[in-house]
């Protein structure tokens, strides 16, 4: 069938949909009761016990009930981002099972993590897309939740990975009137201030205001590595009738950081230099990225059961700085040959979406209905400018500070200058049925419009594509017992590949498609006070790029993965004093066909095993009131090191974290957090044997909580 018929019968189902919600509308207009309809964020976060929630819009984009989603959905609620008291939330994404630390561009971005063994860069926050371009990793002061999709959703989010899909849901103002100070102080100099401020700006409560604030100032173990972080983030929202709400957000963010790719393995060895060496050049300075983000939503409640919501989001910045970096290791073993790169990139993204969402029964079944549409426009500017020829270092005994040496590479010593835009339209349809009190179903399908350019200015050639993909899902949850449900989906997953062919062989590569397959069990134990979920997986991803076999300074879209295995997330409140959340995953993802690797290959950073759980326990009565103890441990196993798969692995590693908290007053909480207590060496990500990134050694930092 045809993209114009499939598109013209999509269509035709969303104008009987909205033709049948009329219907129902007209029907039900004499008894609606429009004082019922609850807001979905705060229903999200009121249901929230400890580290287990019971609710998520992220899974369908309609606030539902975890339990009923047919599906593995990893949720990490701010409580975990609290015990930790890290700056970044990555750290928290060691509990959601299955994903794993990839290539963060020096410590720039959030850039790429994978799920269930893909690799992924798609990243949303409040269901829009966040990290396309380089935007920063988000503050983890303005976030409630985070909600990790397992497998594809491009049925709901469009062009994605199949491996799964990250959504962070922000902070939104609330009724109660609050203001709360954090400030930590750690090892290596790291200080950082954190201030929530939440106000009614009306007595009726109607219009409401929350503020979130933090200032960062850290050094690193890693010698001459700094940086400086400045987050402020305004919300706004307003009850205009019963029917009708705005919500407003704003994110600015102002960061300067030493660009540092970590250490060097030489013979593919680790450990021969420390942990803590550097091989850029401190003189080098600070690489800065700036950006901010503006988001509008108006919902409005056509009667109980439709809501109409308009949405949109515009983001912007520009990374821009110079950093000398390493590029290969000589024969010798012991010289570093390197590069200065510098780099000025510009961004700006605009989305829009407009959704219907409703209730519509044929008869005893209930539809959970959504139809929805999204366009996006997004352009980017990248220049490199690079010096040649190369410099060297010693990387036993490094001498800093030598000359730089020109740019000449390319016209004006630029060897990248790339212009790309993009334009998307989609359109989503998605039926949520429940057909009785213990068999629930999902079906849906998304259409997508895809058109690209890019403009490269040094070859003097643009290459254009157009794509146009329908990426359908389907899923069913049966509920044996209160507490045991059975649940199996299948859906797909797309991605336009960027970049150009070699001349002559077309215009463009054709996308990434993928197929993922899930079956598993959801478990509601101990009187609903601990959540599990357990899933077996198969993905496949086919057309990913590989070198051309002509020219191998090309590629070509004809490399295919595979990914399958099993996950387990648990989290739960298991008594009033103890909280627990924890993950394990078995990860089996290699390549099943490439032109330069061979077949069975590991892919990049992926563990075949990984676990975690953080547990708390807090003391209610005796003297030991108002104190908490807990502790975490992660445990990472072996992956490979290198892209090209030379058989560089990084090797496992287990480390412990402890943490302490003691409310001193109503109003005033201590903190003290050990992470890495046994102080192991270990190696968290990679590109290749001279780009390794280390992990921390132990730390010590101490935090202060106070209510104003």
């Amino acid at each position: 069938m045809s993209n114009s018929r499939v598109v013209a019968r999509l269509l035709g189902i969303a104008a009987a949909a909205g033709l049948g919600s009329m219907s129902a509308l007209a029907q039900e207009s004499d008894s609606a009761v429009l004082d019922e309809v609850v807001v979905t964020a705060d229903r999200e976060q009121a249901e929230v016990k400890g580290y287990q929630a019971r609710r998520s819009a992220s899974a369908t984009k309609t606030d539902s009930p975890l339990e009923e989603v047919p599906q593995a959905v990893s949720v990490i609620p701010a409580t975990v981002l609290d015990d930790l008291d890290s700056p970044r939330i990555e750290k928290a994404l060691d509990y959601a099972g299955g994903v794993a630390r990839q290539n963060d561009f020096g410590g720039l971005t959030m850039y790429e993590y994978s799920i269930r063994g893909l690799t992924t860069s798609e990243f949303y926050k409040d269901g829009f897309s966040v990290n396309r371009g380089y935007m920063n990793p988000q503050d983890p002061s303005n976030v409630e939740r985070i909600d990790v999709l397992k497998g594809p959703a491009s049925s709901l989010y469009g062009r994605g990975d199949p491996g799964g899909t990250i959504n962070i849901v922000s902070k939104r103002p609330q009724n109660d009137q609050f203001t709360r100070l954090d400030l930590s102080a750690g090892r290596w100099d790291r200080y950082r201030s954190s201030l929530d401020v939440n106000t009614p700006l009306d007595d009726d409560g109607k219009m409401l205001y929350r503020m979130n604030l933090a200032v960062e100032d850290n050094k690193s173990f890693r010698d001459y590595r700094t940086s400086e972080r400045q987050f402020f983030a305004p919300a706004f929202s307003w009850e205009l009738t019963p029917q009708t709400r705005l919500l407003v957000q704003a994110e600015v963010i102002r960061s300067s950081q030493v660009f540092d790719r970590g250490v060097v393995a030489p013979n593919d060895r680790l450990g021969r230099v420390s942990r803590s060496d550097f091989f850029g050049e401190p003189g080098d300075g600070e690489i800065d990225n700036n950006n901010e983000s503006l988001q509008a939503e108006l919902e409005h409640d056509l009667n109980a059961s439709w809501t109409v919501r308009l949405a949109s989001h515009y983001k912007q910045g520009r990374l821009s700085g110079g950093a000398t970096e390493a590029s290969t290791l000589a024969a010798d073993g012991r010289t570093l040959n390197r590069e200065y790169r510098y780099r000025d990139y510009d961004w700006q993204d605009s989305i829009t979406q407009l959704e219907l969402r409703g209730l519509v029964y044929t008869g005893d079944i209930e539809h959970n209905l959504l139809i929805g549409t999204e366009y996006e426009r997004f352009a980017k500017a990248e220049e490199v400018l690079r010096t040649r020829p190369i410099s060297q270092i010693d990387i036993y005994e490094p001498v800093y500070g030598q000359p730089r040496l020109p740019f000449s590479v390319g016209p004006g010593g630029r060897s990248t200058d790339r212009h790309e835009l993009v334009y998307s339209r989609s359109l989503n349809l998605q039926d949520q049925m429940r057909f009785s009190e213990k068999l629930f179903g999902v079906i849906g399908a998304r259409y997508d419009h895809y058109e690209h350019r890019l403009d490269n200015e040094v070859a003097g050639t643009r290459v254009e594509q157009t794509h146009e993909k329908i990426t359908p899902r389907i899923g069913a949850l049966y509920q044996f017992t209160p507490e045991v449900a059975v649940f199996a989906n299948a859906s797909q997953s797309f991605k336009p590949n960027t970049g150009a062919p070699r001349p002559g062989t077309g215009t463009s590569f054709d996308p990434e498609e993928g197929v993922g397959y899930e079956a598993g069990f959801k478990f509601d134990l101990l009187d609903s006070r601990l959540g599990m979920t357990i899933a077996a997986f198969h993905l496949t991803k086919e057309n990913v790029l590989t070198a051309d076999p002509v020219d191998s300074s090309y590629q070509i879209a004809a490399g295919e993965v595979r990914s399958r295995g099993i996950d387990l997330q648990l989290t739960g409140q298991l008594t009033d004093e103890l909280r627990v959340i924890g993950a394990y995953a078995y990860v089996d993802a290699e390549v099943t066909e490439d032109n330069t690797l061979a077949r069975g290959s590991r892919l990049l950073n992926v563990p075949e095993h990984s676990g975690s759980l953080l547990g708390v326990y807090e003391f209610l009565d005796g003297g030991l009131r108002g104190l908490e103890l807990g502790a975490g441990v992660n445990y990472v196993g072996d992956r490979s090191g290198n892209v090209a798969d030379s058989g560089f692995e990084l090797p496992g590693y287990t480390t412990v974290d402890l943490l302490a908290r003691y409310k001193a007053t109503q109003d005033l909480t201590l903190g003290v957090n050990l992470n890495n207590a046994f102080d192991r060496t270990y190696y968290e990500r990679s590109y290749s044997n001279v780009w390794v990134m280390p992990g921390e050694p132990r730390n010590l930092s101490l935090s202060l909580s106070l209510n104003l």
